[in-house]
């Protein structure tokens, strides 16, 4: 076990360590890492999950923005930052610019880490949104953020602007509940792992994927409101009930009621109009 006890959690940078290796195992499990795998790790802290990548065979690019975990890292994991199975960059994810991780452009990689709750949402949007994608994503986040993510309507459940964001790429699953005491702060409420399997860019063959979002975040603009009247906003009325009709969506649906493929529909016609 990595002594977790060398650096002190920073509450401004959302540190929760993780003292537990079932946990990473878990994690790996979720993401099928295996030998030669190319694993992007965020926030490796203390290199809990790190030393289950590595041990798996996988080779690790792992973003730390704390110069106090980058010098727990370079001591615990000498041997592989030598043999380069590890990549160890010190970088804030928060300014991170595509150019800056040559190591993925050309290779299949997969992206796991035990991320801060606050950035949760940046972070989904980051690597789903990049130009190369992971072809596989596992985080370890707040639960009801990893819940709500993994929402769908097929199931009975209510869409949100973070579910259907994150269907539009991939197969997400929620794949375990991980009790606030795996962690050294133990935070204020359960993690969860959360798995998007498949990630890629097959539903914007043929529909604008700047446009789609550009629709989504309209349509959840007011919750509570109609997705007919928060996209008479921006759009003709009669012509999105005509397009609702096309699409099939209920003229008094929320945006919440609408599944993925109505609203690639809806997308797709509201292009054709303009």
């Amino acid at each position: 076990m990595v002594d977790i006890k060398k650096i002190d959690a920073k509450k401004s940078l959302g540190q929760h360590f993780l003292t537990s290796a079932v946990v990473p195992g878990w994690m790996c499990d979720a993401a099928d890492v295996q030998k030669d795998d190319l694993v992007l790790e965020i926030g490796p802290g203390t290199g809990v999950l790190t030393k289950e990548l590595l041990s798996r065979g996988a080779t690790v690019i792992a973003l730390e923005a704390d110069t106090r975990a980058i010098a727990v890292l370079q001591d615990t994991f000498a041997d592989a930052l030598t043999q380069k199975q590890l990549i160890l960059l010190h970088r804030d994810v928060r300014t991170l610019a595509r150019t800056d991780l040559p190591q993925i452009a050309e290779r299949n990689f997969k992206v796991v880490a035990n991320i801060p709750y606050y950035l949760s949402g940046l972070l989904f949007r980051t690597f789903l949104e990049l130009d190369t994608q992971p072809t596989d994503l596992v985080y370890l986040v707040q639960k009801e953020v990893a819940k709500r993510a993994c929402s769908n309507i097929s199931r009975g459940e209510k869409e949100s602007l973070l579910s259907l964001s994150v269907q539009a790429y991939g197969n997400p699953t929620y794949v375990k509940t991980v009790s606030r005491g795996h962690f050294t702060p133990p935070p204020k409420v359960d993690s969860g792992i959360i798995a998007i399997r498949n990630i890629n860019r097959h539903n914007f063959k043929t529909v604008d994927e700047t446009l789609f979002f550009n629709v989504l975040h309209l349509g959840f603009g007011q919750k509570r409101k109609q997705l007919l009247g928060n996209l008479a906003k921006q759009y003709p009325r009669e012509a999105l009930i005509h397009m609702f009709s096309t699409a099939a969506i209920p003229v008094s649906a929320r945006a919440e009621d609408v599944p993925l493929e109505k609203w690639l529909t809806l997308t797709s016609t509201l292009s054709a109009h303009q």
